[in-house]
């Protein structure tokens, strides 16, 4: 498979994350390495690009893309959750910058074979590691009305969630939901006729969200990458964060917030107490694609930049 993917913001967040030409880079989100190998284009020889992916197909594309790059290039197959592991076994005790493109990558989304996709049918999968044991097939015919309405709610802001939840294990008694196909029909079903006329978008969309995250852990894993990601950064190092849905940028927000964030004492207390410091400083409110990126690619519509700086 070609693993054609468009980087959103490439130059607004290399840009904003390469400070020094020396220094060590991470990509925690590889894919197909359009950041990454912007990243390495304004690197010095002495400078260094890790590059962290679950994806073997991204791995694969990246090391093909990769190839020529003019620095030192470390390609690793594993999840950001291990970032600090993978860090501590090349030896790396500080870096300049990291960056992380959260979301689902343009040839996930597009190769039917990996059931992202509500508009093809395909087997119920949606691992963004196909060697990972856990599918949405798994959480589709296994897990309980209510356990199903909780992520539809949480992870897919569904205000039919519970009707859906309900629908689908009706279904899987009679027998078990194996495909995307047979799961979008279950939805259309569930969703009033008078109600989809009036959706903005699919009725599937946030369903297949909220499986997607809670198959991947996409949200759980986030706020401990993004503090790692701060441990790790040299004094005025940078995190560039780029997120594509309300919840993930929710954390992100937060996350930047209590790090940036200097005395934490009861609001009570006439004097500050604790001496907490501040870790970081935000640089410039979230930034959004600009219109011709828009025009040329409609997937960057929902993406927000945010780039914070490590305060020494």
């Amino acid at each position: 498979m070609d693993f054609h993917h468009v980087s959103v913001m490439l130059e607004e967040a290399v840009g904003g994350l390469v400070t020094d030409p020396v220094g060590t880079y991470v990509d925690c989100t590889l894919g197909g390495a359009g950041h990454s190998r912007r990243i390495t284009e304004l690197l010095a020889p002495e400078g260094r690009l890790v590059g962290l992916d679950q994806d073997e197909a991204a791995i694969a594309a990246a090391r093909e893309r990769l190839a020529g790059a003019g620095c030192r290039v470390d390609i690793v197959h594993t999840n950001f959750r291990n970032l600090e592991g993978v860090l501590q076994e090349l030896g790396v005790a500080e870096v300049t910058g990291v960056l992380f493109d959260l979301g689902v990558s343009s040839p996930q989304i597009d190769n039917p074979e990996r059931g992202f996709s509500y508009m093809q049918d395909a087997l119920l999968d949606m691992r963004m590691n196909p060697e990972a044991g856990f599918s949405a097939y798994d959480v589709v015919n296994t897990y309980s009305e209510d356990e199903l309405d909780r992520i539809f709610h949480d992870y897919g802001e569904e205000r039919w969630g519970r009707r859906i939840a309900q629908f689908i294990v009706q279904a899987r008694a009679e027998k078990e939901i194996k495909t995307t196909g047979e799961l979008v029909d279950i939805i259309s079903r569930a969703v009033p006729k008078a109600v989809r006329r009036e959706m903005n978008g699919h009725p599937a969309k946030r369903i297949f969200q909220a499986i997607r995250i809670e198959v991947n852990d996409e949200l759980g894993i986030l706020a401990g990458a993004f503090r790692t990601a701060v441990k790790f950064l040299v004094p005025g190092g940078r995190l560039a964060i780029i997120t594509f849905h309300s919840l993930e940028d929710r954390i992100a927000k937060q996350t930047l917030k209590e790090l940036a964030r200097g005395c934490i004492c009861p609001p009570e207390l006439p004097v500050c107490m604790c001496h907490h410091q501040p870790e970081i400083k935000l640089l410039g409110r979230p930034r959004t694609a600009g219109r011709e990126e828009l025009a040329a690619n409609p997937r960057a519509k929902s993406a927000k930049l945010r780039i914070a700086e490590k305060i020494s």
